[in-house]
């Protein structure tokens, strides 16, 4: 007997189909989650340095003028800073490290120098931390372990293009000259990013240090010639584990706000391309449709969906590349988005319309960039330029069309 009074019995049998994808979607991510597939990221409540000096920043004036708006575009940063002297932009740094350091358009050098002395402070805040003794044992451990990571970050030939402290932290680093750059890479990275992960000794290619100077090596090995440079780009906040977090598109959202704001900032005239594992792939599906006319590929790799049940779903100018090895277990989870649980269709199964590339000697869901592999060498030629030497894989003909 129908339990709807005035619904067909194949509504009923559709929407008991609706609920029962939902609850295995349910099902998949616990089960990661109980299995140790999941990593458990602490919190504590930070004060936000980066919102009280984007504050005073507004309130602020040098030399009898206004400041720019830190959401001003890029253009409209760089034509202020270009009415300044170096000493001049010397001077807003050491004053608004936290704000010239992540802001879009002003001298990318002046950025590496601002985000120096405010990972400095922040470096000097841990250290404190370490010998409060109103901190447990653990906490005072975990703010050790941080700050031994921003001392890496103030290495000398270290170039921070982004940092802000709050919360678990968010960077981004260049490998490169990025002002004279003519082709720039990003990476986007997945779950559990944040500072104490952006970088890693041990497994040092599963974080995006490791990642982008890893790509950084293989596209100069694949064209010396190349103006390159690469962005380990962990400038979002990214979801703590596969729980509820990383099963929606939340914050896929607001990186892709993020993302697009990167992109925007980058140099006139360089082609950009975008290299984006696991949950990053969400976060470059959201952003393809907004994403500016010098982003030209987007390559995903161990990607859990995009947000999009096509191609053409993704409302996208640029070429979309997609990769995934035999042993991810990425595979493992339902390619379906219901209830707003899931990321949307396979970009690496035809029917989705990607160019399919091999991943040759990848192993798992975090060996991608691994040297030696065809993964990290087809990334390298998409983000050189080299279009027609990709390896793609031999299930897709369609690949290498129309590539010069």
């Amino acid at each position: 007997m129908n339990s709807f009074p005035g619904l067909s019995p194949s509504f009923g049998f559709l929407q008991s189909t609706v609920w029962r994808a939902a609850l295995a979607l349910m099902v998949v991510f616990v089960m990661l989650a109980l299995t140790g597939w999941t990593a458990i990221r602490g919190t504590k409540e930070d004060a936000n340095p980066l919102a009280t000096a984007t504050a005073a920043w507004q309130h602020a004036t040098f030399h009898g003028h206004p400041l720019p708006d830190p959401k001003a575009a890029p253009d409209t940063v760089r034509a202020y800073f270009s009415t300044l002297d170096r000493a001049e932009q010397r001077q807003l740094a050491a004053r608004y490290p936290l704000v010239v350091g992540n802001l879009g358009g002003a001298p990318v050098e002046l950025r590496y120098r601002a985000n120096r002395i405010a990972i400095d402070k922040a470096r000097a805040v841990e250290k404190r931390r370490m010998n409060d003794h109103r901190l447990t044992p653990v906490g005072r451990q975990t703010a050790g372990r941080l700050m031994h990571r921003l001392e890496s970050l103030m290495s000398p030939h270290r170039q921070i293009l982004a940092f802000d402290p709050a919360g678990d932290g968010r960077a981004a680093e260049v490998f490169g000259d990025l002002s004279t750059a003519r082709r720039v890479s990003v990476v986007v990275p997945g779950v559990d990013t944040n500072l104490s992960t952006f970088e890693r000794t041990a497994k040092a290619l599963t974080a995006p240090v490791g990642m982008a100077r890893s790509l950084y090596k293989a596209e100069r090995a694949a064209r010396p010639d190349a103006r390159t440079a690469v962005i380990a780009w962990a400038d979002y906040t990214s979801p703590g584990g596969l729980g509820v977090e990383a099963a929606t598109g939340q914050l896929a959202e607001a990186g892709a706000v993020r993302l697009r704001a990167l992109t925007e900032s980058l140099p006139s005239g360089a082609s950009v391309s975008l290299f984006c594992h696991s949950y990053g792939s969400a976060v470059c599906g959201v952003a393809a449709r907004h994403l500016p006319s010098s982003v030209e590929d987007i390559a995903v790799a161990g990607s859990p969906g995009m947000r999009a049940g096509s191609l053409a779903g993704l409302g996208t100018h640029a070429r979309v590349w997609a990769m995934r090895d035999a042993d991810d277990w990425i595979q493992d989870v339902p390619y379906m988005e219901v209830g707003g649980l899931g990321h949307g269709a396979d970009p690496v199964d035809p029917a989705f319309g990607s160019r399919i590339l091999s991943a040759q000697g990848a192993q798992g869901h975090a060996g991608y960039f691994a040297p030696g592999t065809q993964s990290l060498h087809n990334f390298a030629l998409v983000g050189v330029g080299a279009l027609a030497s990709v390896h793609c894989a031999t299930t897709d003909p369609r690949c290498s069309a129309d590539l010069a």
